[in-house]
């Protein structure tokens, strides 16, 4: 597979040798500085950084760096797709470098990335294990509001890392194993007709939960009720915490019943996320339950290093980077006073086992920003215990919050958070009103399906586009518009690219209407078209940002980006109309390059991009 070197970087490393010739003595290092501009394809600041270091005049040392790039033959790749790089250079101002690029290296990248079917993306990530953990619902449950960000914003990095190379390791942590299962199970024993059963044992155990056929809703009804009665009763509370003994202990009743809770959630979970197009499958569910048998053997070897301390009859481990408002050391308890385990042993478990066994060598945990303290103390705790070294990167790719009108926090009618399947609906139903007007030219079956692409799309581009830290307000009417930054302006521009390339297809009709365009290299080019053509150079540093940086919405932005100038060039740049057969072929490209471009970086956001709008 070809390397492909941005052009941007391509200008950086010739302006950088040219310093290095200019000044053999002075610098081991160079930072050109180069940047888009208005001025010039491209201007580099390099001589004015450089005059502060060196007490030279920075216009003179911009004369002297630019005489060094008119005289530099580029030591590129020979074989490379650009040729000779730069058609003018100029020094501007107190000692900018104007840098212009030349047409026929411009048409060669578009050639060469159109022959390239990653579009001239890199996979500099090639041979990285990396785990990412996201969505992570607790059972029994349903899918709300609050699970959104996790599952998308993980969802789109599994896909750009994928792309980038790396080998993923998809890790759904569902919630299946903690006190809310002795609430929901002893609640069922006791109100064997809450789902309409009625057979029970001589101890008042149901020999078989009558659970079958019943909906994620109704085990939502359950949960809410389980919790009332755990609330209020405490001689019930009592009742269920024997139960999530018995559940540990591996009872087969309660075991039974519990089995039969995570499969219907289970089950439920996924239809949502193949409505919401996330790669998560069942074979992704790495559940809490799953490293019940390791806790015992993680509090034995913290205890054999001595990190483990008794407090109120707790096993805590106390860090001193970590302390309470008194300044008092703030534990990390690993095991209740009561003998039973919580999350803190449960997600040291988790990660001894993806660095011991999975191999993982860069791991993320997609959560809110509220875990940060734990997460932190969980971290620090493991490399302590020395599982954890600087072979091993361990980030928390924290998030804010999606909020309601106003600002305030999402809440449904009824003043519960609302159910995430009811956002959907939501966002679908804005999608048809925003789209109706083209009912009429779409089948009915079609324009259902574009509906449905719009709205999820825009809910995930909604929740994608804003910077991750960042709380944002859901607003459906404001994510469907044809206008601004959302998903369906850029499913729109990428269906209008089908719609150039269809008549054109029409107008040649015969062999040639299906032949990939010939780029002719000597074509002049145009404003529009050398935006546009700027713009698809950047996609394969847009995707490393994000890899490196875990911003989903760098790539948001990015598309938007590459939209607009898309609607630049189609408004001024004619493809059948265009002055000469070589021109329309490289027009024609370029509408090729752009339609399989916004279509590659929708899909690594998880956005499905309809051929028709």
């Amino acid at each position: 597979m070809p390397e492909f070197i941005s052009v941007k970087a391509q200008v950086g490393a010739k302006t950088a040798e040219a310093v290095r010739r200019a000044l053999p003595r002075d610098l081991d290092a160079v930072d050109p500085v180069v940047r888009r501009s208005e001025r010039a394809d491209f201007q580099a600041a390099v001589a004015l950084d450089l005059a502060k270091r060196t007490g030279r005049n920075p216009r003179e040392l911009a004369g002297v760096i630019k005489a060094e790039l008119d005289g530099l033959e580029f030591e590129g790749r020979s074989d490379g797709p650009y040729g000779d790089l730069l058609a003018s250079t100029e020094v501007s101002g107190p000692g900018f470098l104007n840098l212009n690029v030349a047409d026929p290296a411009l048409w060669s990248v578009v050639a060469a990335r159109l022959a390239d079917d990653r579009l001239g993306v890199g996979v500099r990530h090639a041979g990285a294990r990396i785990l990412v953990d996201y969505s992570g619902p607790n059972i029994a449950k349903e899918l709300h509001v609050g699970h959104l960000r996790s599952t998308s914003i993980g969802d789109a990095l599994a896909r750009v890392l994928t792309h980038a190379g790396a080998d993923v390791i998809r890790v759904n942590h569902l919630g299946d194993w903690g006190t809310q299962f002795g609430r929901l199970i002893q609640y069922l024993v006791e109100h064997p007709e809450f789902f309409g059963g009625t057979s029970a044992d001589a101890t008042g155990d149901p020999s078989t939960p009558a659970l079958d056929g019943v909906s994620l809703e109704e085990l939502d009804v359950l949960y809410k009720a389980a919790t009332s009665a755990f609330e209020t009763d405490p001689a019930f509370a009592e009742r269920a915490r024997n139960r999530v003994v018995a559940l540990q202990a591996g009872d087969p009743v309660t075991r039974a019943a519990w089995k039969k809770l995570v499969e219907l959630s289970t089950c439920a979970y996924q239809d949502v996320y193949e409505r919401l197009g996330v790669l998560l499958t069942p074979q992704d569910v790495v559940p809490e339950s799953f490293y019940n048998p390791m806790l015992d053997g993680v509090v034995a070897e913290l205890d054999r290093m001595g990190l483990i301390a008794e407090s109120n009859g707790a096993l805590c481990v106390f860090l001193e980077e970590f302390k309470d408002a008194k300044g008092e050391p703030f534990p990390l308890i690993v095991r209740k006073s009561d003998g039973g385990y919580g999350y803190a042993a449960t997600d040291l478990a988790a990660l001894r086992y993806r660095i011991k066994e999975l191999k993982a060598q860069r791991i993320l945990y997609v959560i809110d920003t509220r875990q940060a303290l734990h997460l932190k103390m969980v971290f620090a705790t493991a490399r302590r215990a020395g599982w954890l070294t600087d072979e091993v990167t361990v980030e928390h790719v924290a998030f804010g919050t999606m909020l309601g009108p106003g600002g305030r926090p999402f809440r449904s009618r009824s003043g519960d958070t609302p159910q995430l399947s009811e956002l959907l609906d939501d966002a679908v139903a804005a999608a048809g009103a925003a789209l109706e007007q083209r009912a009429s030219l779409l089948e009915p079956a079609e324009f259902d399906a574009v509906v449905q692409a719009a709205g999820i799309g825009a809910v995930k581009y909604a929740d994608l586009s804003n910077l991750r830290i960042k709380d944002y307000v859901f607003d459906p009417a404001r994510m469907v518009s044809l206008n601004g930054r959302t998903s369906v302006y850029l499913q729109y521009a990428h269906a209008r690219v089908n719609s150039v390339l269809g008549k054109l297809s029409a107008e040649l009709k015969g062999a040639d209407a299906d032949r990939m365009p010939t780029v002719n290299v000597d074509v002049p080019i145009e404003p529009a078209e050398r935006a546009l053509i700027f713009a698809l150079d950047e996609f394969g540093g847009v995707i490393e940002d994000v890899a490196a940086t875990l911003e989903p919405h760098r790539l948001c932005t990015y598309l938007f980006e590459l939209a607009k100038a898309w609607s630049d060039f189609w408004e001024n740049c004619p493809i059948l109309k265009a002055d000469s057969d070589a021109q329309r072929e490289n027009r024609t490209a370029l509408a090729h390059l752009t339609g399989r471009t916004l279509r590659q970086g929708l899909g690594l956001l998880g956005i499905h991009t309809p051929r028709r709008i």
